[in-house]
């Protein structure tokens, strides 16, 4: 099947389901000119003091916060960012009817900025930030503007709302995640290589009719979808009618 094909065959699964469930990483947000992690021009592939993942880990933000802040600041917070048609096809689809719910890896709040309502965020959020003291909430804005590091009128450290790793996921989102695709009649998963877990994992509770993978590499899962397409996730959904 080429991928016109393919893409029909997806408008046809789309247009069947009623629970339509997406489950996304990284990739979902590059074409909106946000780097993922581990492609070879991706966070992991840079030069940095330290490792990326020993950077974003609860270890070293507690340890060195002023270097953590430094590249936070550089790589992860990105300016200007604006949601992609992938962002605005999964809106529709939700106004529609049609889709119940996003479970997202992504940190860049770029899902709700589309109109998207229901959002699962399994890794957090860079917009919000809270006082590890007095838990007083700070935008994204403070924490760029507060160099070298971002402290409360309490005295306390600012933390970004984000599961940094040794960290857990939140209870409540992983429960509401499986819930949404364990009822899902279709799951779409894009631009994630399923590898990071244990978010990848909640793909498993999916029983539905059709599973579909939109990425541009192969994923652990391409044996078990019905439908596997190596493109970029934009412009496949936008080639998508609602």
């Amino acid at each position: 099947m080429n991928t016109q094909e393919k893409i029909r065959l997806l408008q046809s699964m789309i247009d069947e389901s009623k629970r339509i469930v997406f489950f996304g990483g990284a990739g979902v947000s590059t074409e909106s000119g946000i780097p993922d992690f581990r492609s070879v021009d991706g966070l992991y592939n840079q030069k940095y003091d330290y490792p990326p993942e020993q950077i974003i880990s609860h270890t070293f933000f507690m340890t060195d916060p002023k270097e953590f802040y430094r590249f936070y600041r550089d790589k992860l917070l990105i300016e200007g960012a604006q949601p992609n048609a992938a962002h605005k096809k999964l809106a529709e689809l939700e106004a529609a009817g049609k889709l119940t719910a996003v479970v997202t890896q992504n940190i860049d709040g770029l899902h709700q900025l589309a109109g998207s309502k229901t959002v699962y965020e399994l890794h957090g959020s860079v917009l919000r930030n809270y006082c590890m003291k007095c838990r007083k909430f700070y935008d994204s804005d403070f924490i760029k503007n507060s160099v070298p590091l971002p402290m409360c009128e309490c005295g306390g450290l600012v933390k970004p709302d984000v599961v940094l790793y040794e960290e857990g996921l939140d209870t409540e989102i992983m429960e509401n995640s499986v819930r949404a695709i364990s009822e899902a009649d279709m799951l779409i998963i894009a631009g994630t290589s399923l590898v990071v877990y244990p978010a990848a994992g909640l793909v498993r509770y999916f029983g539905g009719k059709h599973l579909v993978i939109i990425n541009r590499d192969t994923t652990p899962m391409d044996n078990s979808a019905e439908l596997v397409i190596n493109d970029k996730v934009g412009e496949v959904l936008s080639q998508i009618k609602v």
